[in-house]
């Protein structure tokens, strides 16, 4: 086992890296209603910005995975942080509509190398029982990110331009996956593995763990996304806040989400129940999201955003554990990237719906009814899911079993 010092540090160095890719999007979102302005976009062609990114971050998660499972994740994040940290730093010099696009798509392919390589480095430090909150443990560091960006951001932004935050905070980024590549250490279990061959992940495909997972995943970050990157403009656009208040709502809801991270994987971990997690979160963000939407009362909007925040994110840790959990540890990084693939497809189609819905009605009101709906559609998916892993943990006791799966 692992030494506890040697965990804390390891696990520390990763959440920090990942601290800094809160400017690849977070940064885009929270500063989009001047980046507009300054580059002449249409609210669409604003949500293209993160739609292309994602596409592209899609489309990598299975390779990536592939790959983190045959060389070990240590070289593929770092990889990764340098790009992503290099090309957001790249984003704060660009003066034209395709400039920014072309930055987003090739920054996309870079942060798909963070994620699978990212939760391989945090949760193989941690025994399987406790495989949920470590997963969890991931996300802190983006939403730190945020959290720090969301209350310095816009002061820069008050006092020279949007562009700064990009060139301050980038160079930091890189100088950080340097200090992981130098001190950071793999566990024995990190390291390369026999990874899985095409034909093996094509069956994936045939399973209807995998396909249910999936959905869910879809309808999880098409959510999370969709609010993150709009919710900015939806308080500034049509709630009336300034640009530094908004900031603030915003750093208050990633304050939020961070904890909610670890405390849904703790909770699915102790009651040894995924599906349980990920159904309640649902049903609570059905409610939110249509009252951020909706609600003209400042007060009622605030509270929508702060119990949204909490769940937004609760069951990401134990929708990834889940199918892992069936399938067995050793190509979780192939697992992850088909959960992900999924996931940013779902984020993909609702950051770029959003801005057509809004330049075509002139609301956010139709968008936040749809990420509802969406959440109506991951719970159908959540009973289903119970239901299988109800089927495989009795017949296999948590080895494959085709039968209840596929």
């Amino acid at each position: 086992m692992p030494s506890k010092r040697d965990r804390f540090a390891n696990v520390s160095l990763v959440i920090l890296c990942q601290s800094f890719q809160a400017l690849a999007l977070g940064g885009i979102a929270l500063f989009l209603p001047v980046i507009r302005k300054d580059l002449d976009l249409t609210f669409a062609q604003g949500g293209s910005l993160a739609a292309v990114s994602t596409l592209f971050y899609a489309l990598m998660q299975i390779p990536v995975g592939v790959l983190t499972d045959r060389l070990g994740p240590k070289r593929l994040f770092v990889f990764g942080m340098l790009g992503t940290t290099l090309l957001a730093l790249t984003f704060g010099l660009v003066t034209e509509y395709w400039q920014a696009i072309v930055n987003q798509g090739l920054s996309g392919v870079f942060r798909a190398f963070l994620f699978a390589p990212g939760l391989g480095l945090i949760a193989r430090w941690f025994p399987p029982e406790k495989r949920a909150m470590a997963m969890g443990l991931y996300l802190i560091g983006g939403f730190s990110g945020n959290l720090v960006l969301d209350i310095v951001g816009p002061m820069m932004v008050a006092n020279f331009d949007w562009r700064l935050p990009f060139l301050i905070f980038s160079p930091l980024g890189t100088v950080a996956a340097l200090v992981l590549w130098r001190m950071g250490k793999e566990t024995r279990a990190s390291a390369a593995t026999k990874a899985m061959n095409v034909a093996q992940i094509l069956r994936l495909f045939r399973l209807r763990l995998m396909w249910t997972c999936g959905g869910i995943q879809y309808v999880r970050l098409a959510v999370q996304s969709g609010l993150a990157f709009w919710l900015p403009s939806l308080l500034v656009e049509e709630k009336g806040l300034s640009l530094a208040a908004a900031g603030l709502v915003i750093a208050a809801r990633a304050a939020l989400i961070a904890p909610s991270n670890v405390v849904g994987g703790y909770a699915s971990d102790r009651l040894k129940n995924p599906p349980l997690v990920i159904g309640f979160s649902l049903v609570v963000l059905m409610v939110t999201t249509v009252l951020m939407g909706l609600s003209t009362n400042i007060i009622v909007v605030m509270a929508a955003i702060a119990v949204n925040s909490f769940f937004v994110q609760t069951y990401f840790g134990p929708l990834f554990a889940a199918p892992i959990e069936i399938l067995g540890e050793r190509n979780s990084g192939t697992c992850t990237g088909f959960g992900n693939l999924f996931a940013n497809t779902g984020a993909f189609t609702f950051t770029y719906l959003l801005g057509v819905l809004k330049d075509a009605t002139g609301a956010f009101l139709p968008g936040f009814v749809a990420l509802a709906l969406m959440c109506a559609v991951g719970l159908g998916f959540t009973v289903v899911l119970a239901r299988i892993r109800r089927a495989a943990l009795a017949q296999s006791s948590l080895s494959l079993s085709p039968e209840a799966v596929a």
